[in-house]
């Protein structure tokens, strides 16, 4: 990891089961990332006006509530209107392999369903926002 990342980890909706997201925000912590974890129940545009005030590299989306074909959506068009598409989005938790494809054409990064290592998902992670730094000439 070429510097220490930050990256927004959210609960979009109405759920109500954070665990997930805390094991990740914790996960990514421990392997050298900037974490900050907004808590239950955030709208769409709460989670952006909390990407833009962190300046944050990364969002990753916990969903469990299968809202998110809608709500996913919603964050990555909220992003771009803020002027801030260039952050990266991933989506975790309950989603269907018939609806990867879908979030993926809507601008997600990449989507980590149950089962996928802690490991994994930071140093994907890591690798993907080092790429995008050595586009932008950083």
């Amino acid at each position: 990891m070429k510097r220490p990342y930050r990256v927004v980890v959210a609960k979009p909706g109405l759920d109500g089961h954070d665990r997930g997201a805390k094991v990740i925000a914790r996960a990514l912590r421990d392997s050298g990332f900037e974490v900050v974890y907004t808590g239950l129940h955030q709208t769409p545009e709460q989670v952006v006006s909390a990407v833009v005030q962190e300046d944050a590299d990364a969002v990753g989306l916990s969903m469990l509530s299968g809202a998110h074909l809608s709500l996913v959506p919603k964050v990555v068009a909220g992003l771009a209107a803020a002027g801030r598409d260039d952050v990266l989005v991933i989506v975790g938790g309950i989603i269907p392999d018939s609806d990867i494809a879908t979030l993926t054409e809507q601008g997600v990064a990449a989507v980590f369903t149950p089962g996928s290592s802690l490991p994994s998902i930071g140093e994907w992670l890591a690798a993907a926002l080092d790429r995008r730094e050595e586009a932008l000439g950083v």
